[in-house]
C-alpha cells in the first residue's frame, strides 16, 4: 500500500466530487518507481468507479498522465506524486474530471484565450513546499486550454535528467525546451511572464479609499480585515499575496494553531481576506508614495490609487550577502531554501552562510541529506539557540567555522567552492564544496519610500504606539517597521494596530 488509512479516507472523500470519468495512462518500467507508481494508480483505481486505466508509452517512465475520456488533457506527473504534490494530483483528478479550479473568472478567461503552443515541464522535490502552487497552477492552464501541456517531473525519480540541466533549485521550469523560470510563481505570475496580463485599464478611476494597505502578508492581512470589518473603503495592493509566509515551510508558535505550513496559512488568510468587501489588487508592486490632499500612491504599471491613509506592510526579504559569485550562482550551487532546495544536494558538500536561528536549523536540516555541512559564522559565536547549537554539534558531519568573513563563492559554470577570511588571523582559506546556502537575516522593503516616511539606519519605518509613522495619515506594520521581534503573531497584532490606528484618524480628522 502506497497510501495510508487516513490519506485515503480523506482522498475518498474528495473522489466523490469528481464529475466525470478520468483515465490515467500509465508508462512503466520494471524499476522501484515505476512499481510505487502502479501501486499508487492501482489504488486510485479501486477507490472509484470513475478511473480507467491504460498501459502505454509516455515520454518519460515512469510516469503517467491525466485525461478526460477521448481527449488528451496535457497533465502529466513523471514520477510518484506524494508528499507535498499529492494536493496537485488530487487536485489535478478532480480538475480533469470537470470540476471548476477555484481561479477567477477573469484569470479562467485569459487562460482560455491564450493562442500558440505552450509545452511545460516542472522539476519538483516532494519535500519542495514552494512546487506545488507552480504545479497546480500549469495544470489548471493545461485543463482549461488544448493548447497547453504540463509534466511534474520528481528531481530524484530523474536525477541524471536533473544533472544534465544543471537543475540546482526547485521548482524550475522549462517552456518549449527552454529555462522559463525558477522558484515559486502564481497562475497570475506565470501568465504574466507569457505576456498575458489584465488590462491595466481596470486601476484607472478608481474612488479614493478611507484605507489603503500596501502589501499582503500577515501584518497587511490582518491591517485589511480590521479596516473592513469597520465598514470602511479598502483596498490591498500586493506584490505576492502571502509575503515571505509563503516560502516558510513548518510554522509551531502561531498561538493556538500547534502546526501549520506556510502555504495553508497564506490560503487562509486570502480566503478571510475575501469574506469581506476587500479591493485586493494583486500583483501589483508600489514604487511611490506622497502626502496632497489624500495619500497617494503610484504603482509600477502607472497607476495611481489616492486614499485618505495608508497602511504599509510591505515585510523584508531574506538578506544578501553581497559577495562576487552569489548572483552569478543564484540558482547554480546559491540557494535559500534548504527545504526546497536540500534535496538536490544529496551526497555533496555544502556550506550555510549564517549562525542564528535560522542558520543552524538549516544546517541541522540539511545534514541529514547531503554529505557535509559547513556553518560560517561572521561574529565569534554563534547566535542560534543553545538547543539548535548542542544539536548541531551532536552531528558527525557538520563543521562549524566562526570569526569567518565570507569573501567569494567561487565557480565556473555552478558553485565549486567558497572563500572565507579569518577575521582573527586575517588568513585567506578555501573550502570545496557543490552548494552554499544563505540565511544571514533579513531587509525591510522600504527602499521606494526614500524621503517620505523616518526610517531608522536599517531602513526600518519608524511607528509609535499606534502604528502611526511620521507622515500624517500613514501607518505601518509587520517586518518593513521597526518592530523589535519579526514574527508572524507579532505582524498580525501590528497590522490590527494599525488598522485601528488609521480608523481613529479618519474619525478624528
Amino acid at each position: 500500500m502506497i497510501l495510508d488509512a487516513d490519506i485515503k479516507a480523506q482522498l475518498s472523500q474528495y473522489l466523490q466530487m469528481m464529475e466525470g470519468d478520468v483515465l490515467l495512462k500509465v508508462s512503466a518500467g520494471s524499476d522501484e518507481v515505476s512499481r510505487d507508481m502502479l501501486a499508487l494508480v492501482d489504488e486510485l483505481a479501486t477507490m472509484s468507479p470513475r478511473f480507467k486505466v491504460e498501459k502505454t508509452e509516455l515520454q518519460r517512465t515512469p510516469s503517467f498522465s491525466v485525461n478526460r475520456i477521448g481527449e488528451d488533457t496535457g497533465v502529466t506527473f513523471a514520477g510518484v506524486p506524494l508528499g507535498h504534490e499529492f494536493t496537485s494530483l488530487v487536485l489535478a483528478l478532480l480538475q480533469v474530471s470537470g470540476r471548476a479550479p477555484k481561479v477567477d473568472q477573469k484569470v479562467i478567461d485569459q487562460v482560455k484565450n491564450i493562442k500558440g503552443e505552450y509545452h511545460f515541464e516542472t522539476y519538483v522535490s516532494l519535500t519542495c513546499h514552494n512546487c506545488p502552487d507552480v504545479v497546480q497552477a500549469l495544470n489548471v492552464m493545461s485543463v482549461l486550454n488544448p493548447n497547453i501541456s504540463h509534466t511534474m517531473i520528481d528531481g530524484a525519480a530523474f536525477k541524471e535528467e536533473v544533472d544534465s540541466k544543471d537543475i540546482m533549485a526547485v521548482p524550475t521550469v522549462f517552456l518549449n525546451g527552454e529555462t522559463f523560470g525558477s522558484g515559486r510563481m502564481s497562475l497570475e505570475e506565470i501568465l504574466a511572464k507569457i505576456g498575458s496580463e489584465p488590462d491595466a485599464s481596470e486601476f484607472a478611476n478608481k474612488d479614493p479609499y478611507d484605507v489603503l494597505v500596501i502589501g499582503g502578508g500577515p501584518a497587511g492581512a490582518s491591517a485589511a480585515i480590521y479596516a473592513a470589518r469597520k465598514g470602511i473603503r479598502t483596498g490591498i495592493v500586493a506584490e505576492r499575496f502571502g509575503g515571505q509566509v509563503m516560502d516558510t515551510l513548518g510554522i509551531e508558535n502561531l498561538i493556538g494553531t500547534k502546526y501549520t505550513e506556510g502555504p495553508k496559512l497564506v490560503a487562509s488568510l486570502e480566503e478571510h481576506v475575501k469574506e469581506y468587501n476587500v479591493d485586493v489588487m494583486n500583483l501589483q508592486r508600489a514604487k511611490r508614495l506622497e502626502k496632497n490632499d489624500l495619500v497617494e500612491v503610484e504603482l509600477e504599471n502607472g497607476a495611481v490609487l489616492k486614499s485618505k491613509t495608508v497602511i504599509l506592510s510591505t515585510g523584508a526579504r531574506w538578506r544578501n550577502v553581497n559577495v562576487p559569485g552569489e548572483a552569478e550562482f543564484k540558482n547554480k550551487g546559491v540557494a535559500y531554501c534548504p527545504h526546497c532546495d536540500g534535496p538536490l544536494f544529496a551526497g555533496k558538500d555544502v556550506a550555510v552562510i549564517g549562525g542564528g536561528n535560522s542558520g543552524i536549523e538549516a544546517a541541522i536540516d540539511l545534514a541529514g541529506i547531503v554529505k557535509h555541512v559547513t556553518v560560517i559564522e561572521f561574529a565569534p559565536e554563534l547566535k542560534a539557540d543553545s538547543v539548535l547549537q548542542d544539536r548541531l554539534n551532536s552531528l558527525p558531519n557538520a563543521t562549524v567555522i566562526k570569526n569567518a568573513q565570507t569573501k567569494e563563492i567561487t565557480g565556473t559554470d555552478k558553485v565549486n567552492g567558497i572563500t572565507y577570511v579569518d577575521r582573527a588571523t586575517g588568513k585567506e582559506h578555501h573550502v570545496e564544496l557543490q552548494g552554499v546556502f544563505v540565511q544571514i537575516g533579513l531587509v525591510p522593503n522600504t527602499e521606494w519610500l526614500d524621503g517620505t516616511v523616518e526610517r531608522t539606519r536599517f531602513g526600518e519605518v519608524i511607528v509609535d504606539k499606534h502604528g502611526a509613522t511620521t507622515l500624517s495619515g500613514v501607518f505601518a506594520a509587520g517586518d518593513c517597521t521597526d518592530s523589535a521581534f519579526k514574527q508572524i503573531i507579532i505582524s498580525m497584532g501590528s497590522g490590527a494596530t494599525a488598522a485601528l490606528g488609521a480608523f481613529d484618524y479618519l474619525i478624528r480628522n
